[in-house]
């Protein structure tokens, strides 16, 4: 794959990516009749309003997963100016990579389904809970990219490896700023 995308046009794939994410999101939570983030323009701040019962299917969950795997794979190729012979050496190991974070979002998926259905009965020892395993998810996928940097910085350039790690991560927090900013906090302002 020869194509790259710098900048401008990089930033705008990954923001159209994460909109993409965003919309097929949107439909159990505009059907929850969800309020959206405010923004005032002079000064900056930001108020969140409050969801009202957010819910997600598994069929929807599997459509917005078989999406996402498709657009990060095209924006990291878009991105990554790889030469055939990098692009032989690559994209095996990152299809590998792809099924072992396709396991670990196994969880954070029905973290987020968990939470969708029973956020409004949620005990405060459930809502720690809660928290506790989220950031194990974080912390198992932060290390399964330091399990990959040895692996795929032998198939790639250094400045190569280091791009798809960036690229990787960032589109991971694109896709869950995306997800998370629809469900209501634990404890929401009233």
């Amino acid at each position: 794959m020869k194509h790259k995308t710098t900048g401008a046009a990089g930033l705008a794939a990954a923001f159209i990516a994460g909109m993409v994410v965003a919309t097929a999101w949107g439909w159990g939570m505009a059907s929850a009749h969800a309020k959206t983030l405010e923004a005032q323009a002079q000064g900056q701040q930001v108020i969140l309003q409050k969801v009202m019962s957010p819910t997600v299917s598994d069929d929807d969950i599997a459509l917005l997963r078989k999406d996402i795997r498709a657009m990060k794979m095209q924006v990291i190729g878009q991105n990554m100016s790889l030469s055939d012979t990098e692009g032989n050496k690559f994209w095996p190991i990152y299809k590998h990579y792809a099924d072992d974070l396709h396991e670990l979002n196994n969880s954070k998926y029905a973290l987020l389904k968990q939470y969708a259905e029973t956020w409004s009965t949620m005990s405060d020892q459930d809502a720690l809970i809660y928290v506790r395993h989220w950031m194990e998810v974080d912390a198992e996928a932060q290390a399964l990219r330091l399990k990959y940097v040895p692996t795929v910085s032998q198939a790639l350039p250094g400045k190569k490896a280091a791009t798809f790690f960036q690229l990787d991560r960032r589109l991971s927090m694109i896709v869950d700023l995306q997800l998370f900013s629809q469900i209501p906090l634990a404890h929401p302002k009233e």
